[in-house]
């Protein structure tokens, strides 16, 4: 009764913004996750911090579950309705509102993907660095406070995020953090806020740090004999002070999979997928760094490229991994 009454509170309210076809809600109650179908009583579609702050006030009101929804790409299941209620869809918040590219910061609504947001960035020599394989909306990436490949060198959305407005469960818009990079002020509300997965709030605006896109890149394969061998040489780069931007880790069996699936023909061992970024001499530099520590601990089978289609094609493959 108090999900119905919701539902038909935010009808009205809401010109109409909300949905309860079996189409949709059957849209809103699988992500690409191992977990069963869910689905909410019905599906409400936001256009405006206002909005969010109406539907989540007359949710709190009426004692209805609401979960947020991005992309549906998240793996754990967190933006499946599991109690029911409503799913607020956030996807149509999707301006990127404005670019400080002297600042190196920009303003943007949840639902900007992160590839849009690099796409058009790209003119402007800066890019958003957290990629986590998904094209996925950056209010849900900061609200599971997502990684990806190069967060050992740029972070993760922890890192990345300077500033949000936030709308709290009963309705009131909140801002934390600010675009100034130096702050002992109060509580770091933002941090509590990255990670969250919409228990404390909805994000309807961030401010983000974006990074001047490097001159030059290189990407690398690398096999080992084991594990150990894989391990002991990232611990070695990394102590060395190597300023590498992606490093990860595939396991043999791992190895078999990609083989069969994107077609490679790695040898069946434990491999390093690694990435340089910089000046073309320093990109040189850190790939025979890291080449030399490998060799130490008996790596074979490099591969090297600095064309952008078969890096592309290397972090494809990574990416596909699931």
């Amino acid at each position: 009764m108090a999900i119905d009454l919701a539902i038909q509170r935010i009808h009205k309210e809401l010109n109409g913004k909300i949905k309860t076809s079996q189409g949709i809600r059957r849209e809103h109650g699988k992500a690409e996750t191992h977990f069963p179908e869910y689905l909410p009583d019905a599906v409400a579609f936001a256009e405006s911090t206002e909005d969010v702050s109406k539907i989540l006030k007359i949710c709190n009101e009426e004692k209805c579950p609401i979960v947020p929804w991005g992309t549906g790409t998240g793996l754990e299941g967190h933006a499946l309705a599991v109690r029911g209620g409503i799913s607020l869809n956030m996807m149509s918040m999707n301006k990127i509102l404005k670019v400080n590219a002297e600042d190196m910061d920009v303003i943007v609504q949840p639902g900007v993907q992160r590839e849009q947001l690099n796409e058009y960035l790209r003119d402007s020599g800066l890019f958003f660095s957290v990629d986590p394989g998904a094209n996925a909306s950056l209010g849900g990436m900061a609200a599971t406070r997502a990684s990806g490949t190069t967060s050992v060198r740029y972070g993760t959305m922890r890192e990345n995020v300077l500033a949000l407005e936030v709308v709290t469960a009963n309705g009131s818009i909140i801002r934390t953090g600010s675009r100034a990079r130096k702050s002992s002020a109060g509580y770091d509300l933002t941090k509590l806020i990255i990670g969250s997965e919409g228990t404390l709030g909805v994000i309807t605006e961030l401010t983000l740090r974006v990074h001047g896109r490097p001159e030059a890149m290189s990407a690398a394969l690398c096999s080992f004999k084991n594990i150990d061998c894989a391990v002991q040489t990232v611990i070695a780069t990394i102590q060395t002070g190597v300023p590498i931007a992606r490093m990860e880790f595939i396991d043999a069996q791992t190895v078999e999979i990609l083989n069969s699936y994107s077609k490679s023909s790695m040898t069946s061992n434990p491999h390093l997928f690694l990435e340089f970024h910089g000046t073309h001499a320093s990109v040189k530099e850190q790939a025979e760094t890291v080449k030399e520590i490998a060799s130490e601990f008996q790596a074979s089978d490099f591969q090297w490229s600095h064309r952008e289609e078969e890096r592309n094609t290397i972090w494809k493959m990574r990416h596909n991994t699931f």
